[in-house]
């Protein structure tokens, strides 16, 4: 096998998956998703893959299955589940907020998995037809990129249903990311007719996905923007009486918890909106298409609101929520800052 051929097998093996995914990192208007965090995501789809083979061997050996039963049945689960790890982890944590960082996320460890995978298939396998690497380029690696993002993607929809994560969001996403890993490895119509497919409906689901993602993250920034800013605005001028919601809800707080508690939670209260209108502000700078300079006070900013939590304590964290509404996309927005 020539270098020209080797060459042209790899970049057919690898270019259609990382195309894609510079294409969604570029849609993504309000850059949602960090440089360094896609690179890691490859990276860690890469070893995902190599941990993935070693346990398909492992468990083919144990169990005494052969090829084909593997492929079509016990590597999707293993696979989905060892690509799936880091995703379940960073929804978790707060890291991922929106449809678009889901799809991107997704599809970065989806892309790492296939590379690997198939530069190893091109360390052991002297195949000549084009045919087949172009069916593994256009075809299975973008097929591990999608379902991957497709299972992020239907988790954190969930979690903006619920309006916070639980552990039963990620079950209906993979179990769908299982079953079309083994459907495409079922090869029920010819390969390069699945390839084609494929190229078809990848672009118009993503486009599908971003659009409405970006709606939602626009509704979010106009509505969460103006209410914040109304409501730190009352609390900034001390202007905080019974007549309004927030006073109401204070004054009956003042009959609940110590004085200084409740300076405390006033505190934390202005301090959460002024984050949060921050975080805000740097995603309509990303849209239009600038970047803040970063805030030197926030380290500071962020000890303070950490000294302050624990100074109320959890009881009145809890007797707080009612002022804050906080879902889980307004945890992301402190991480995103902290981030930064």
């Amino acid at each position: 096998m020539s270098a020209l051929d080797s060459g042209l097998r790899v970049a057919v093996g690898l270019l259609p998956v990382f195309s894609l995914l510079v294409a969604l990192i570029l849609l993504d208007s309000f850059k949602l998703v960090r440089l360094r965090l896609v690179v890691f995501l490859i990276v860690f789809g890469g070893a995902a893959a190599l941990a993935g083979l070693a346990a398909n061997t492992a468990l083919r050996a144990a169990i005494g299955l052969d090829d084909v039963l593997l492929a079509r049945y016990l590597a999707p689960v293993v696979e989905e589940l060892v690509k799936g790890s880091v995703v379940v982890l960073l929804i978790a944590r707060h890291r991922v907020g929106f449809l678009v960082d889901a799809a991107i996320v997704g599809f970065s460890v989806g892309a790492g998995f296939a590379a690997v995978e198939n530069l190893h298939y091109l360390r052991i396998l002297d195949e000549p037809n084009i045919a087949l690497w172009i069916v593994r380029g256009f075809g299975t690696a973008l097929m591990h990129g999608s379902v991957t993002a497709i299972a992020a993607i239907l988790a954190r929809q969930l979690a903006d249903v619920r309006g916070c994560v639980r552990p039963w969001v990620f079950v209906p996403g993979f179990a769908l990311a299982i079953v079309l890993h083994s459907g495409f490895n079922h090869f029920f119509i010819a390969p390069t007719v699945t390839t084609a497919l494929i190229l078809v409906a990848l672009p118009a689901f993503f486009l599908v996905v971003f659009r409405l993602s970006e709606g939602r993250t626009r509704e979010w920034l106009g509505t969460g923007f103006d209410t914040d800013a109304e409501l730190l605005e009352v609390v900034v001028s001390g202007q905080i009486g019974s007549s309004s919601r927030v006073g109401a809800y204070l004054q009956e707080l003042r009959q609940r918890f110590p004085p200084a508690t409740v300076v405390d939670m006033v505190c934390l209260l202005r301090l959460r909106l002024e984050l949060s209108i921050r975080a805000k502000g740097i995603l309509l700078a990303r849209q239009a298409g600038f970047e803040l300079p970063g805030d030197p006070d926030l380290a500071a900013r962020f000890e303070e609101l950490r000294h302050l939590e624990d100074g109320i304590g959890r009881t009145g964290l809890l007797a707080l929520g009612p002022l804050f509404h906080f879902s889980d996309r307004d945890l992301w927005q402190y991480h995103m800052l902290g981030n930064r």
